[in-house]
């Protein structure tokens, strides 16, 4: 009978993941899927160390999952990191969500692992669950074809060698070896997407079609297979249609084919090189069609315009605004080594008014479409949350102790010639929600590594 320790070794082997010549760093958290991760490894002979995140968010539940990691390692006889954060400060500090903030400090503490230790190789416990879940977030989250190609099992020295495991399958194994492991009270939370779509679409999904974890890691396949296709095709257009000039990229349009694939072609070297999203490549297209020159559309590193039928792309200047259009419902827009997420809701849809600074809440009645975002410029004021008068953006940056580099990426977001929200700061007072407000703009600022 074939187990999960030999498809494991198979998998491996079969993707060269890794060797027994890499010294491998486990991250381990101490649920199910990193615990069997570590024992497949130890037991299949690699040479690995552990990596262990105490978030600090859990209080004991927290330090109890550390303690058992610990534990387990020592009887394995290997070495184990371990590392407290302060998520909370660091969130208060950056105005990122609690996700974006732990994904951050684990990553640069697992890099700096492998400078001071000598690993070769990063080891995630993603497996087939993880990646059909990420599908269904990124569908409802607009991104194309190329999100829906699920979890990589292979970037860099980051390694996944569970993606060929179904979370049952990995289950019955912990059972069947009696392996260790604590349960994360916050994966029963229905307050995250992705338990939303764990524990309430898959489970109906599953009741329709019982093959369908099967179903769906074929499905994931195919589109990855078709997503290399379009990577490669679009390569090939790519070295017909650019020219390149020191670090400007001229996109000749006209030696694309005339055909309904052009806009998609335009999309696909946009965003697989520049990093443009799908609602700026609309709008970008749409002025390409128009002919209108001088508008400017921007991705996180990069500026886009029209010139005489092409496309002219070069990383950001320093001293550029960055002003872009937000249409009435745009649902985001790169914002300096941030992007903002627009949602509109009923007043009763909010839990709280109470948010940290990178949420913004504003009256929709009071707002007056197109916004415009750009970066703050001197003689720009509004009127604090809170105030009654005006004040300019330099005194309430530096009030705020805002540091000179800081300050240099501050961006607004304007609502016709005034000022909605010092992005990630402070929102107005003139957009401020009263008991008449019936609908809200909600803007969501997250930070980009």
């Amino acid at each position: 009978m074939v187990t999960l320790l030999d498809r494991f070794q198979e998998y491996i082997k079969r993707h060269e993941l890794f060797t027994r010549q890499d010294k491998i760093l486990l991250t381990v958290s101490g649920g199910v899927d990193s615990m069997v991760l570590m024992s497949l490894c130890v037991n299949s002979g690699y040479n690995v160390g552990i990596a262990h995140c105490n978030f600090g968010l859990r209080g004991q539940e927290s330090d109890e999952d550390e303690i058992m990691v610990q534990e387990t390692a020592r009887r394995y006889g290997i070495e184990c990191h371990n590392k407290s954060f302060d998520t909370t400060g660091e969130m208060d500090r950056t105005g990122e969500s609690m996700e974006m903030a732990a994904r951050r400090l684990r990553y640069e503490w697992f890099h700096q692992l492998c400078e001071e230790h000598g690993y070769t190789v990063i080891a995630i416990a993603h497996h087939v669950d993880d990646s059909i879940e990420t599908f269904f977030i990124n569908m409802l989250r607009g991104t194309g074809l190329r999100g829906l190609t699920g979890i990589s099992k292979q970037v860099g020295r980051i390694v996944r060698p569970l993606m060929f495991a179904t979370r049952k399958e990995i289950l019955e194994y912990a059972h069947i070896k009696h392996i260790a492991f604590r349960e994360d009270s916050s994966n029963l939370s229905k307050k995250y997407l992705r338990n939303k779509i764990r524990l309430g679409i898959i489970p109906r999904l599953r009741e329709i079609t019982p093959r369908f974890s099967f179903i769906m890691q074929r499905n994931v396949a195919r589109l990855t297979a078709a997503q290399r296709f379009i990577d490669e095709t679009i390569d090939h257009i790519y070295e017909d249609v650019a020219e390149i000039n020191g670090d400007i990229c001229t996109l000749h349009i006209d030696r694309i084919t005339d055909s309904p694939s052009r806009d998609f072609i335009i999309y696909e070297m946009l965003n697989s090189r520049f990093g443009f999203k799908g609602d700026t490549v609309d709008s970008l297209y749409k002025s390409l069609k128009a002919e209108n020159v001088g508008k400017r559309f921007y991705s996180r590193n990069y500026v886009a315009y029209i010139d005489r039928g092409n496309i002219v792309v070069t990383p950001i200047e320093e001293n550029d605004l960055c002003e872009m259009t937000i249409r009435e419902g745009q649902r985001r827009a790169y914002c300096g080594n941030s992007q903002l997420f627009f949602d509109i809701c009923d007043v009763d849809s909010l839990d709280t008014f109470h948010l940290p600074d990178n949420v913004a809440l504003l009256d929709i009645e009071k707002i007056e479409f197109p916004l415009t975002l750009r970066r703050w410029k001197d003689g720009d004021s509004f009127i604090p949350f809170g105030m009654n008068g005006r004040k300019k953006v330099s005194d309430f940056l530096i009030d705020q102790k805002v540091s000179m580099a800081e300050k240099e990426r501050q961006f607004v977001l304007l609502s016709g010639n005034e000022i909605a929200w010092v992005v990630g700061r402070r929102t107005s007072d003139d957009f401020r929600i009263t008991d008449k407000t019936e609908k809200i703009l909600r803007i969501t600022r997250e930070n980009i590594y």
